[in-house]
């Protein structure tokens, strides 16, 4: 390469002006960065595989042993739960499972006990019903935003670990998980929604407000968490920022959750500390933060 001016070069006879150079190697690199994600993504997919396979079986024997399970995802915009959802159900028996995302509540719902529009979607004998947010909704969101009343909030605070005791005395296996992503991942994914038109559709209003509100939300998880953990219905916290990471997490709790018949010892169904918390944990993390520095961190 030589240089003829200050901002021409000679390349193989032909003339090129610096920002074409510049332009040429931002393009080549972008190429090979979309590229490597490519191929990591497809040996993530390739990794899962053995596990959705055990996660038939689990159906399976959820299916023949007549149980019933609940899975409750639940967690900051943007964290990763559809995605996670998709995966986990991507090989299962669609007869035996259902995926359900309720929307805002119709005016005869609000006139109903709150958990009767839940109740309605529960699980038969031999099914998984997973639940794209959840009855803790009126402890998350509608909290935040003021979409339901201080009472009808501290009600549910108050009543929501009796119900979900009931649940589990009832033989209900229920998993309730909570995905965590730090502000500037979920600001870097808003970012994109934003500039993909095959993501646009996820961005809602909640979402841009959900940044301005990380503070509010926080605080509201760190209550939630408190009040609701318990030994029936223990709370499990994804960290989410890497979300190929958080899949093989989630599918690794799923299959921990119960013993079925089956299955593959050679797998390794150990969770990753750095990814899977529990809720005791969490707790305590964030008590740690207030103590140290009066505020919650990340």
């Amino acid at each position: 390469m030589e240089k003829n001016n200050q901002n021409q070069f000679e390349i193989d006879g032909s003339m090129v002006s610096l920002d074409e150079l510049i332009q040429g190697y931002t393009e080549t690199k972008q190429q090979n960065d979309a590229e490597k994600k490519a191929v990591s993504k497809r040996k993530h997919e390739q990794a899962l595989k053995p596990y959705q396979a055990e996660l038939i079986k689990l159906q399976k024997h959820i299916e023949e042993t007549n149980q019933k399970m609940i899975i409750l995802f639940e967690g900051r915009d943007a964290a990763g739960k559809g995605g996670t959802i998709r995966r986990i159900t991507r090989y299962m028996n669609e007869k035996h499972y259902r995926i359900v995302a309720l929307g805002k509540p119709t005016e005869e719902q609000k006139s109903q006990w709150f958990y009767q529009k839940y109740i309605s979607y529960f699980p038969r004998g031999g099914e998984i019903v997973l639940f794209d947010r959840s009855w803790y909704n009126r402890a998350m969101v509608e909290s935040v935003f003021g979409f339901c009343t201080q009472k009808e909030h501290d009600d549910f605070m108050k009543g929501v670990k009796g119900f979900e005791k009931d649940l589990t005395r009832q033989g209900i296996i229920l998993i309730k998980l909570y995905f965590s992503v730090t502000k500037d991942e979920q600001a870097r994914r808003f970012e994109r929604r934003k500039t993909d038109p095959l993501r646009q559709w996820k961005l809602s209003e909640i979402d841009v407000q959900a940044q301005d509100r990380w503070d509010d939300f926080t605080e509201t998880k760190y209550n939630m968490l408190k009040q609701t953990h318990s030994h029936n219905a223990p709370w499990t916290v994804i960290r989410s920022n890497n979300k190929q990471d958080a899949r093989f997490e989630a599918l690794k709790v799923i299959l921990n959750s119960i013993d079925y018949d089956g299955r593959d010892e050679t797998l390794d169904y150990s969770l990753d500390p750095d990814v899977v918390i529990s809720g005791a944990r969490e707790i305590e993390i964030m008590d740690a933060q207030i103590s140290r520095s009066g505020k919650f961190i990340g």
